[in-house]
């Protein structure tokens, strides 16, 4: 599973003020964290107003890329901002995000193109998000034609459905799973990720309904998920998951992530 650390966001009250007062430390204690927890990227997201997103940027992935080595996943809704803050990166990691919305994905395919960075795409286009699987199935593919004019592999596309909140759903997620699986089978190479927390808004005991998603998305084929690597439930539930479906084989992964205490030691 690929894990995407949501932690450093500047939407969060706590990383917000780190950003305003510069707390250097703040910032590399949670990349310092996440990385130890087992993600696979960092995500860094300003959340600053637009004249002061890019250099708010830059400050941020220094702190990080001072402690760690773990790639990062550079997160604006303004593509143009990924696409500039790629330079400021030491190695290749992932763009957060892009869609069929105005330019988004000209503004940042070209500039992948003939590198190693992989990149998230939503579907959902300048009308928003559409209600049925047949909707965003037809962005998906629009997407893919676009990345095979600029020659980026399925491998290297995190496609993300749209996790929303399940309680105003009349089906749960069964639309969502009947869509990650159309899209593994028409791209077995291709990712799909989703942030999980999104599911369970506005319910109660959030952490179970989240746990319980990220289970049924897994056997669909989700393999990519933006999360909260500290979160030891979670990641507990991801490993097993994982080794339960044949993706861990011997559960090697699942022992050493026991062994390093990544979901804590119960047995």
């Amino acid at each position: 599973m690929i894990i995407i650390g949501e932690k450093i966001n500047g939407s969060i009250p706590s990383v917000a003020k780190a950003i305003a007062e510069k707390d250097a430390e703040f910032i590399k204690n949670l990349a310092i964290i996440q990385s130890r927890a087992g993600a696979t990227y960092i995500d860094v997201c300003a959340s600053v107003d637009d004249d002061i997103e890019l250099e708010t940027m830059k400050w941020l992935i220094d702190q990080v890329q001072e402690v760690t080595d773990t790639p990062i996943a550079v997160d604006s809704p303004n593509a143009k901002i990924c696409a500039e803050s790629i330079a400021f990166c030491k190695k290749p990691g992932l763009v957060n995000s892009v869609s069929l919305e105005g330019s988004k994905i000209d503004d940042v395919f070209p500039v992948i193109a003939d590198t190693k960075w992989q990149c998230i795409a939503l579907l959902c286009d300048d009308c928003g998000i559409h209600p049925t699987a047949e909707a965003r199935l037809k962005e998906f593919e629009k997407i893919m034609e676009k990345a095979s004019k600029f020659n980026i592999s399925p491998s290297r596309l995190h496609i993300d459905p749209l996790v929303e909140m399940v309680c105003a759903s009349e089906d749960g997620i069964k639309m969502l799973v009947e869509l990650i699986r159309e899209i593994k089978t028409r791209y077995p190479d291709i990712h799909v990720t989703g942030a999980v927390s999104n599911v369970s808004f506005n319910l109660p005991v959030r952490r179970v309904v989240n746990q319980a998603f990220t289970v049924l998305a897994m056997n669909a084929g989700m393999d990519s998920a933006i999360l909260d690597p500290t979160n030891r439930d979670l990641m507990g539930m991801i490993y097993a998951t994982d080794g339960l479906l044949g993706n861990d084989e011997y559960f090697i992964e699942y022992i050493g992530a026991y062994r390093e205490d990544i979901f804590g030691n119960k047995k």
